[in-house]
């Protein structure tokens, strides 16, 4: 069977179910513009909607069917980025605030999916962070796990002899937090229904080709029409060329995922209980997670943005370099084909966490930015910080998720 290069969750949903909205025709005017129909732009939707604000949402394809049908669907209680590094560039206190609000969303965005009866195969879902058996790299995730004990966060340490247990692997030692996982591409959809429900006007074909700040407003211009709000929200990963100034914070990077075949039965006796996804120590890392049907689904190899010309060659090479690196892991996987692969590109931020808010240098616009190494609790967490920003209520905390952390 010839390998799918193409998201997973995207192609097992039926065509014959995947919803349509029509594209942006003549002008119309709102009170938020939101550019992106991903997990995060849907999320806001919802939010802002429900507050009683006028939401038109611009997708230049198709809702949720870019960077968020290629994610793998964990919604983390951290950020992929170390503890001891954000105290290092921030403080205690700034980046204990961080973490809180990250956790705060990965409780509130389960329970939110759950009230609005959105079927993505939710359940819960622990993240074990484990370091290979070699010392200093024990020693460094073992001093990580302390200095976020030290900040208040009850993680659990998993001793080298649980992660076997655990998930039938020698280490030196994991950090265990808490979590969900679900299926990103339903969640959307989700979303964007409960959004349209509440009023939300969304629109897909309809790129954002001109956004422009005015003395009262803003102006988004498409190839079919134009909105005229408040504010506009970015939560796309697309680069939009009235942006370009932002292009210093961000960096492109492709990061590939694929999954494998069903495990056999007897494959699945040797890579333990299966009940907690993985993260590894690598650079880049590595994330596992065991999906239906007793697959595999392994994302990382991220690098550099590969070149338009050279992307199918890079996608099957890098692939083909991920099954291997998931066979060093559990060498009874080796032999297994992938049966879906693909990449996607996205962007990292100059300190590795993700901006949400405001840019003094762009007036009336808001920002979701740097979600795809830090799952779906980033979407939940971006739509409830942007929604008290736009009503003049910011919570503590906020103010550091957004650009003054990094200017």
């Amino acid at each position: 069977m010839p390998v799918r290069h193409i998201p997973f969750w995207f192609d097992r949903f039926p065509k014959s179910r995947r919803p349509s909205f029509a594209r942006l025709r003549g002008e119309t005017e709102a009170g938020v513009v939101i550019v992106g129909g991903g997990l995060t732009g849907c999320a806001c939707a919802w939010s802002f909607a429900a507050a009683g604000v006028k939401v038109v949402l611009l997708e230049s394809g198709a809702i949720g069917a870019a960077q968020t049908a290629a994610d793998a669907g964990l919604a983390r209680e951290d950020f992929d980025a170390p503890f001891h590094q954000a105290v290092k560039a921030h403080g205690v206190r700034a980046a204990r605030l961080l973490w809180q609000g990250m956790r705060r969303a990965s409780l509130d965005f389960p329970a939110a999916l759950r009230r609005l009866n959105v079927r993505c195969d939710l359940a819960g879902e622990d993240l074990v962070h484990y370091a290979p058996r070699e010392a200093d790299a024990a020693k460094r995730l073992r001093r990580e796990y302390q200095d976020r004990r030290d900040a208040g966060f009850d993680h659990s340490w998993l001793t080298p002899a649980a992660v076997t247990r655990e998930a039938a692997l020698e280490s030196g030692g994991a950090i265990r937090t808490r979590g969900a996982s679900m299926d990103p591409y339903r969640a959307c959809l989700g979303l964007a229904a409960a959004a349209a429900s509440r009023g939300a006007a969304i629109h897909e074909k309809s790129a954002a080709v001109r956004i422009r700040a005015r003395r009262k407003d803003v102006e988004v211009t498409t190839d079919g029409g134009s909105v005229r709000a408040g504010a506009v929200l970015i939560a796309t990963s697309s680069p939009l060329r009235d942006l370009g100034a932002l292009r210093r914070h961000l960096h492109p990077r492709s990061r590939y995922a694929v999954v494998t075949q069903s495990l056999p039965a007897a494959v699945g006796r040797d890579v333990g209980r299966r009940t907690a996804a993985l993260h590894d120590s690598a650079v880049p890392p590595h994330l596992l997670r065991w999906i239906r049907d007793n697959r595999v689904l392994f994302c990382g190899a991220d690098q550099p943005e590969a070149p338009g010309r050279t992307r199918e060659r890079t996608l099957v090479q890098r692939t083909g370099q991920l099954m291997y690196e998931l066979s060093t892991i559990y060498p009874a996987i080796s032999g297994l084909r992938p049966e879906w692969a693909w990449d996607f590109t996205h962007y990292e931020t100059v300190d590795g966490l993700p901006v949400i808010g405001p840019h003094r240098n762009f007036p009336r616009h808001y920002f979701a930015l740097g979600r795809a190494r830090h799952g779906v609790s980033f979407a939940w967490l971006a739509s409830r910080v942007l929604l008290r920003q736009y009503q003049g209520e910011p919570a503590k905390g906020d103010d550091l998720l957004g650009f003054a952390r990094i200017l």
